[in-house]
């Protein structure tokens, strides 16, 4: 009786795995088909088929290829609220809160050729919108984004809705966009820069210096600025 019961329990396991190995492998190769054919163009039937399981398979894990396409674009997410929480704590440092961000948004690139799909999906979807990147901007890019601003004006000591601050912000995300965005070009001219976990701790560790460089000399400018006299207006000739 025990080892009919140890027989029971071993099989149930085995099913909960194959399912979540069935799960994946749609996933995959959903993120494959909409990354190169977009939502409008791929199938069901064709999502299955490379999948190596049948169209109820997505029905019964996803719902329909609806779901589907929002579990599988957000199988990488961008930016979650405990990750702006470590970069934006009010009491790290200015290269500590550069750290974390960076982190935030490079990390996912360890997870390499799910990495790349999730990339090649996002640009699909700006290509061709169903709203999920409208969806994404407004849940996670944009949180992340004020988290920044409110970092860099706190560290700076300027108000947290001028331009100049909005500016900086954008320029501080491009070092780590450039590198997710043109990963494949960086793979052909210079590969060994994003071959490794450690190549890509090194990226990192070089855009927090790069931004602190930024930072610094955005607030020496506005100093500057603020300390010269305006030069009184010229009387006209009568």
């Amino acid at each position: 009786m025990e080892e009919s019961g140890t027989n029971t329990h071993d099989e149930g396991r085995k099913t909960r795995s194959d399912g979540a190995q069935s799960r994946q492998r749609l996933l995959l190769a959903a993120m494959r088909l909409f990354a190169a054919q977009g939502f409008a163009k791929t199938s069901t039937r064709e999502i299955a088929l490379a999948a190596g399981t049948n169209i109820a398979s997505i029905s019964y894990y996803f719902g329909d290829k609806a779901g589907l396409y929002r579990a599988a674009f957000g199988e990488i997410n961008a930016c979650t609220a405990s990750d702006t929480d470590v970069f934006a704590n009010p009491q790290a440092s200015l290269r500590e809160s550069l750290h974390g961000f960076y982190v935030m948004l490079l990390e996912p690139l360890k997870q390499g050729d799910l990495a790349r799909l999730c990339m090649r999906m996002w640009f699909r979807e700006m290509v061709e919108p169903t709203g999920m990147w409208l969806a994404e901007i407004d849940n996670g890019i944009k949180p992340a984004h004020a988290a920044l601003v409110r970092v860099l004006a706190r560290h700076m000591g300027i108000a947290e809705t001028g331009d100049d601050v909005a500016r900086l912000a954008f320029c501080v995300v491009g070092l780590a966009t450039q590198v997710m965005i043109t990963r494949d070009v960086i793979d052909q001219i210079s590969p060994q820069l994003l071959a490794s976990d450690t190549a890509l701790d090194s990226w990192v560790a070089r855009m927090v210096d790069y931004a602190e460089a930024m930072v610094n000399a955005d607030q020496a400018r506005l100093a500057a600025a603020a300390t010269t006299p305006t030069s009184p207006p010229r009387k006209k000739n009568a």
